[in-house]
């Protein structure tokens, strides 16, 4: 069991020093005089437990520097000293929230050291507990928000690769959702586990720092590596490593990936153990890898390993019962943080959102969001509130120019491929289901 850290306030020397010689090997020991020392350690210093007499000089002792003590934020256990005969203080102590008490004088070190060693673990389990349930919430809360079928059928194809070790490539536009999508993945293979999901932005990584970041350096492996650093490569073992916009990663990196991904191992710079790593690798781009490979910007043999199946995921603006399900998350996530009552969206500014091309994505609808949670007046969020674009606010009043020339150009593409609307909606550069939703936005039957 890894070791605690336990304070021992004593007015006795000597009670303060055999404690301490009782927890050698099981607790690191600090010690206060008296309980206003004490407490001030304990404020300024991390404690998993806390054993305190209760009879001591000073104006902090007894029951109030129990109180004092677990009121503190992450508070420590806390275990009661007290003189033979006065076994009703300890009870009003425990009382007060202490775990367990021992009594004057001790019975010998086997006794110190079994309640020591129950408080550290009942103060181990806790801090597990926090933890997972830390991690619940963060993944429930970073959970897919689906109302679309398009996204529907995304989520079914994670649901199968899951559970599997295939490596995944992510597809879709900038803002879409890609690592939501990785950490649905991560989630549904590993659940609750607390294996690392570990994610790493190729466009954001020097290219000088980049092996380093991968696999790790030795201390002394060149200048500046004053101490060994640990890669992703090692980080994300057992869990997930997410490589974001791989189209990014040098040309140099490319090959050594590609070995790591086909053998699992590896060595970090400078370094001659061979290592291996246990981590699922999940990549995503927002461009397209074959016209990469084709311009000699992406390996052709990386592009095949890791694109063994791709998951593509739709935009924003081809997913428009996603974009009502979203503003309400996010509307509500906001109007939580702020300090608001709770908020809702007027009709006006749902067909404000609906008709918006959301370019940027989720990352654009949820920032409208936070910015129409500040600035408007009231529960209820208008179109104004958003602050879009005038032309897309089709159904607020008037039509805006952007959005009647954009139903004449529809109009005429349909006369002129004589309503196929396949035809059409490749003539004009977007998918069948925007197309389709379009002609619904704007009443057009033909």
């Amino acid at each position: 069991m890894e070791k605690g850290k336990v304070l021992i306030i004593d007015d006795e020397e000597g009670m303060r020093r055999f404690l301490c010689d009782c927890l050698e090997g099981i607790a690191d020991c600090d010690v206060a005089r008296d309980g206003d020392e004490g407490i001030k350690k304990v404020q300024s210093e991390d404690f998993d437990l806390v054993i305190s007499d209760l009879k001591m000089p000073g104006s902090l002792s007894g029951i109030p520097l129990v109180r004092a003590i677990l009121a503190l934020p992450d508070a420590p256990e806390v275990v009661v000293l007290t003189a033979y005969g006065t076994v009703h203080e300890a009870v009003e102590a425990m009382k007060a929230g202490a775990l367990d008490f021992m009594e004057k004088p001790l019975r010998g070190p086997d006794e110190v050291r079994l309640i020591v060693r129950n408080a550290l673990e009942k103060r181990r389990l806790a801090r597990e507990n926090d933890r997972l349930k830390a991690v619940r919430a963060k993944s429930e809360e970073e959970r897919p928000i689906v109302s679309d079928e398009g996204f529907k059928r995304v989520l079914e194809n994670v649901a199968k690769v899951a559970p599997t070790d295939t490596t995944v490539l992510i597809l879709g536009e900038s803002g879409v959702g890609k690592e939501v999508v990785a950490r649905e993945i991560h989630r549904l293979k590993f659940g609750g586990s607390g294996a690392p999901f570990v994610a790493i932005n190729c466009s954001a990584v020097p290219e000088q720092l980049f092996e380093s970041e991968v696999f790790g350096h030795e201390k002394g492996a060149f200048t500046g590596a004053v101490e060994r650093k640990v890669g992703v490569l090692e980080l994300a073992s057992p869990g997930t490593l997410f490589f974001d916009e791989v189209a990014e990663m040098p040309l140099s990196l490319q090959a050594k990936l590609l070995r790591v991904l086909e053998t699992r191992e590896f060595r970090r710079i400078g370094g001659v153990k061979t290592l291996k790593t246990l981590a699922r690798f999940v990549f995503a781009t927002n461009k397209d890898l074959e016209n990469e490979v084709r311009e000699k910007r992406f390996r052709e043999d990386l592009y095949y390993r890791i694109s063994v199946f791709p998951i593509h995921v739709p935009p924003l603006r081809e997913r428009p019962k996603d974009i009502e399900a979203l503003a309400k998350h996010f509307l509500k996530k906001f109007a939580l943080a702020m300090g608001k009552k709770e908020m809702r969206l007027s009709e006006s500014a749902l067909n404000a959102l609906q008709s918006h091309d959301w370019p940027g994505n989720i990352r654009e609808l949820k920032n409208v969001i936070e910015r129409a949670v500040i600035v408007a007046e009231g529960e209820e969020v208008d179109a104004d509130d958003l602050a879009l674009p005038k032309g897309a606010l089709i159904g607020c009043g008037q039509e805006g120019l952007l959005a009647r020339l954009e139903r004449e150009t529809i109009l005429r593409c349909l006369e002129e491929v004589k309503g196929n609307r396949k035809l059409c909606a490749k003539k004009l550069g977007i998918s069948l289901r925007t197309l389709q939703y379009r002609l619904k936005e704007y009443g057009i039957t033909g």
